[in-house]
């Protein structure tokens, strides 16, 4: 897959994963409306168990389904907020620096972004420093015209010239192949569907925080309307599912996706630099700081070079690890390098 085909490709697992959120929305908000607050498209008369054992009529539907449309209306929002401030957002959090010209290490750093923007024909992102000890990098940005990427003050103090070009090939990979705009969409999206999910759950507490379901069992008291009550709260029950599952969920899609950028982005900047065994070396000396990047919060994580919670979290393997780690196992990582540059027997 060249270049062109994977920015098409992410583009399109853009608007995929979009898709898949809207859908999370909807769910969500269309079930807030129909079980709290009795949406309906036309009026019409909820029959209830009045105290003389007869049932009752009064028109309590809602119309206008304002939960839905709140929903999506929070979605976008967030979306639209991470698309024009995501990268100074990820950089504030970081307590990130502009590098400077007058230290060393950092003017080694801004000559090799340069450097890797004219090898890969993209402006050159604007460099910075992250002021913790740890071996990390991350790219930030929605394209490469404004873009950043960060690397941590362990990282210049660690690697050499040819490792250094080799983490920000890697980087410049991310944004030249568009997955930092997959990935701020899919963190901005995950960040909705967790508030939408523990706004619905806290909404439903007071209505529904009894021993059974008011609005169905006054209607399966009625032979009549006894079938649509039992309807009413299997889609109760299936709802309330959703609500707690989203987050979780859409925590899976996010990482799943990360991973599979993680492998690419690999591939791209080795292809970059032409010289595989500088990023396997760098990912080694990574691989043996196990100590967690402590300026990098777990929202940031996905956009890392490695997981900032420390570099033995990728070193598990199995069913666990494939769902629920933000990268790949490095040593998969390494072993796909060394066989792009024919070590693998080595």
């Amino acid at each position: 897959m060249n270049i062109y085909e994977q920015q098409a490709r992410n583009r399109r697992m853009t608007w995929a994963v979009m898709f898949v959120f809207v859908v999370f929305f909807l769910v969500i908000g269309l079930g807030f409306d129909f079980f709290y607050l009795s949406f309906s498209p036309a009026k019409s008369p909820d029959y209830k168990w009045n105290v003389a054992g007869y049932y009752e009529a009064a028109v309590t539907s809602q119309p206008v389904p304002y939960g839905t449309i709140i929903a999506l209306l929070i979605g976008f929002g967030m979306v639209a907020n991470s698309m024009v401030n995501g990268a100074g957002m990820v950089l504030r959090s970081t307590m990130a620096r502009r590098a400077v010209s007058t230290d060393e290490k950092e003017r080694r750093f801004l000559n090799v972004v340069e450097e890797m923007a004219t090898a890969a024909g993209m402006p050159p992102p604007t460099a910075y420093v992250v002021p913790d000890p740890d071996i990390n990098a991350f790219a930030a940005g929605i394209n490469p015209q404004n873009s950043v990427i960060a690397v941590t003050e362990g990282l210049l103090s660690s690697l050499n010239r040819e490792e250094l070009q080799a983490v920000v090939a890697h980087e410049m990979s991310h944004i030249k192949n568009y997955d930092m705009r997959l990935m701020t969409v899919a963190a901005a999206l995950m960040g909705a569907i967790a508030l939408l999910s523990d706004l619905a759950g806290r909404s439903m507490r007071p209505r529904y925080g009894g021993s059974s379901y008011s609005g169905s069992s006054s209607r399966s008291s009625s032979g009549g309307r006894k079938g649509g009550g039992l309807a009413a709260i299997v889609m109760f029950v299936v709802w309330i599912a959703l609500v707690m599952l989203a987050p979780l969920v859409s925590r899976l899609l996010a990482m799943a996706i990360s991973r599979e950028r993680e492998y690419l982005a690999d591939a791209s900047g080795a292809e970059l630099t032409r010289n595989p065994l500088a990023l396997i070396s760098a990912l080694e000396k990574i691989r043996g700081a196990v100590t967690p990047t402590s300026a990098i919060n777990n929202g940031v994580a996905h956009m890392c070079i490695t997981d900032p919670r420390g570099s033995l979290i990728e070193e598990k393997l199995g069913l666990a690890a494939d769902l629920f780690a933000t990268h790949p196992p490095m040593e998969k990582r390494i072993l796909a390098l060394k066989v792009m540059a024919y070590q693998a027997g080595n």
